[in-house]
């Protein structure tokens, strides 16, 4: 069940808004230039901005995402109709030859069963044409992202056009690692609506993720550091083994 932040139609609407800025995708769309890769396969694509913006340059892309209204607002946006979108898992998708497929957002640490990622990364290897490139991001643990997570630091207040003024914040709910649990709210100012959305995640180890990656099939052929989050998190770049 995808978390309501995603999955509440009038939360998926201000998401863009209050995520204004995405410099992670300029660095995945260098990737796809990179490795050449003619098609692309965005897991969890949510609202649509990377495969939005990858149609636009003639990229063949299929979007996934299991968040029905976070997909009826990429669906809204324009060059949408140059997508395939498919609503459901990666386990939901139909025969795919792909050049690459990609997790931006941290998409990997919502996995947070062992069996669940393990379907992922088969369903991922799957989609993938021999030697394809799987590429994803993922907080490293070691630096404790969540310790940022609270109401000072993560404060917005912005005006989004036909909602009005939305005031969003983070709390950090529990720590048992490798699980960390947030609640984020949300404050409508037109109708005084107050929404929340409770979300858990799981840091894996550079170890971990490798064995996993491993274990499904794939070589693990570099991890770089994030250029936009320089030292914060882990990008790996693995390629489908035969």
């Amino acid at each position: 069940m995808p978390d309501a932040l995603f999955s509440v139609p009038r939360l998926a609407a201000v998401y863009d808004p209050l995520e204004p800025e995405r410099p992670d995708l300029e660095a995945y769309l260098a990737m796809v230039g990179e490795f050449g890769a003619s098609s692309v396969l965005d897991v969890g694509c949510g609202t649509g901005s990377f495969a939005v913006m990858l149609a636009e340059r003639g990229v063949e892309v299929v979007g996934v995402d299991p968040a029905l209204a976070s997909l009826e607002v990429a669906r809204g946006k324009a060059g949408a109709e140059r997508v395939q979108w498919v609503h459901g898992d990666a386990g939901a998708l139909p025969p795919l030859q792909v050049d690459l497929a990609v997790m931006t957002g941290n998409v990997a640490q919502v996995f947070i069963q062992h069996d669940d990622w393990a379907a992922t990364l088969t369903a991922v290897r799957r989609a993938l044409a021999p030697g394809g490139r799987f590429v994803f991001e993922t907080r490293d643990p070691a630096q404790q992202a969540w310790l940022r997570w609270n109401r000072d630091d993560t404060y917005k207040r912005i005006d989004v056009p036909g909602v009005g003024r939305v005031e969003n914040w983070t709390d950090l709910v529990e720590v048992r690692l490798p699980l960390v649990t947030f609640k984020s709210t949300y404050l409508f100012a037109e109708d005084g609506a107050t929404l929340t959305s409770q979300s858990t995640l799981r840091f894996r180890t550079k170890a971990e993720l490798e064995e996993s990656l491993t274990q499904a099939g794939f070589a693990v052929d570099e991890v770089r550091d994030a250029p936009d989050r320089p030292q914060l998190e882990f990008v790996f770049v693995t390629r489908r083994l035969p």
